[in-house]
């Protein structure tokens, strides 16, 4: 006798696009960036202290920096312009020096003109570039090709991927609170903080998202996965938006939290991974990075400020634990992790994802080898860790 599968369909909360809060944000992606990047400088400036000096040597900071970036580690998505622009700093730093007859002030003034083309270009290269259109088209073809092989590994070949005797629900589990995340998604914002074991994490947590009926979220990948083209579709699709971990710089970093606390003040629903990268030794992150996580708490305490103090401008954390059989990346990151405990001075990260064909050979060997996922929602908290109910309370 066949087995029957029984599904929970969730209904979307909001059902017209029009209604999800990145499809608005993408409407006024101009005038986003543009606000980002003058609030960014604001930033900037109050922690320099209004200095011309302090602000000066940032300025000098960020050009080595960048400089030395592009000559050392560049990669295929990096700006066509990059060197020309950094270049084009640097001379406006010099002219700014030889002038010794510059007013302080005026001089202050040419630093802070050079800071905003800065912020301006970070801040345009963080901005995702969500299109409603291709997130439909995105959530379709990982659907079904996820779906095609799925079938192949449950026979442990490939003659049955094109039938359609299973879906992906077969395999991945969702389980937790999904009722009260779906609650919460109507009344106020909320930000996703899962585990992170896999490079697959920010495909599958999209692809739940889809499932539970919410609308898209906004989260931040790694630059260096639009280095291939068809990847950075699928990312932009999926709402991301760009994060250079090679630059270190303040300039950049200010930006990079000035645009996830904007977004979220917005209304945009978001991701974090809290563990900052994925876990070498396999266990629950104990040690957490909270630069991004800490935005969600200055847009919460913005919001309060600005009067809004109803449940609509909540922000809510939602932790999200994923489960794998296993990690086909495991063998890089057993070493990477023996390397950290064993103090070593340097290792060299193995990047499974640097081309297309390294991904299509993961993604192969991971549904042919058969093993099931869970994803499991915990109960939701306000900003503060108190946990709340399905009210927001």
């Amino acid at each position: 006798m066949e087995e029957k599968y029984i599904k929970h369909k969730y209904e979307p909360i909001h059902p017209s696009k029009e209604e999800w809060p990145v499809v608005k944000l993408a409407r006024e992606r101009k005038e986003f960036v543009k606000k980002v990047a003058d609030l960014s400088e604001d930033r900037i400036l109050k922690l320099t202290g209004n200095n011309p000096d302090i602000l000066k040597e940032e300025l000098e900071t960020t050009l080595y920096r960048e400089k030395l970036r592009i000559k050392q580690n560049p990669w295929v998505v990096d700006p066509d312009d990059d060197e020309a622009f950094w270049s084009g700093v640097k001379s406006s730093l010099v002219q700014i020096s030889t002038e010794n007859g510059r007013q302080k002030l005026k001089k202050f003034q040419a630093y802070k003109s050079i800071l905003n083309q800065i912020t301006a270009r970070y801040a345009e290269e963080i901005a995702s570039n969500f299109k409603a259109t291709h997130y439909k088209f995105t959530r379709s073809v990982v659907t079904y090709g996820f779906s095609r092989l799925l079938n192949a590994a449950r026979v442990k070949g490939f003659k049955s991927i094109f039938s359609n005797q299973y879906t992906l629900q077969d395999k991945i589990q969702i389980t937790g609170e999904t009722d009260q995340l779906r609650d919460l998604a109507t009344k106020g914002t909320v930000v996703m903080v899962p585990t992170h074991f896999s490079n697959l994490d920010s495909i599958l947590i999209g692809w739940v998202i889809s499932v539970l009926g919410l609308p898209p979220f906004i989260y931040g990948a790694g630059l260096n996965l639009f280095n291939i083209s068809i990847f950075a579709y699928f990312m932009n699709s999926l709402g991301a938006y760009k994060v250079d971990r090679r630059k270190k710089n303040l300039m950049y970093l200010e930006t990079l939290k000035t645009y996830s606390k904007e977004a979220i003040q917005f209304g945009c629903h978001s991701l974090f991974f809290p563990g900052g990268t994925r876990s070498r030794s396999g266990m629950i992150e104990s040690k957490l990075k909270l630069g991004l996580l800490s935005t969600a708490i200055e847009a919460q305490r913005a919001n309060y400020e600005s009067g809004l103090n109803d449940i609509t401008g909540k922000i809510f954390i939602v932790p999200v634990t994923i489960n794998y059989h296993f990690v086909l990346e495991a063998p890089s990151l057993i070493r990477d992790h023996l390397s950290i405990t064993g103090q070593e001075r340097y290792y060299k990260e193995n990047d499974e994802f640097s081309n297309s064909y390294k991904i299509s050979k993961f993604l192969v060997k991971f549904f042919t080898k058969g093993s099931d996922i869970s994803v499991s929602v915990g109960k939701a908290m306000d900003v503060l860790g108190n946990y709340v109910d399905v009210e927001g309370k």
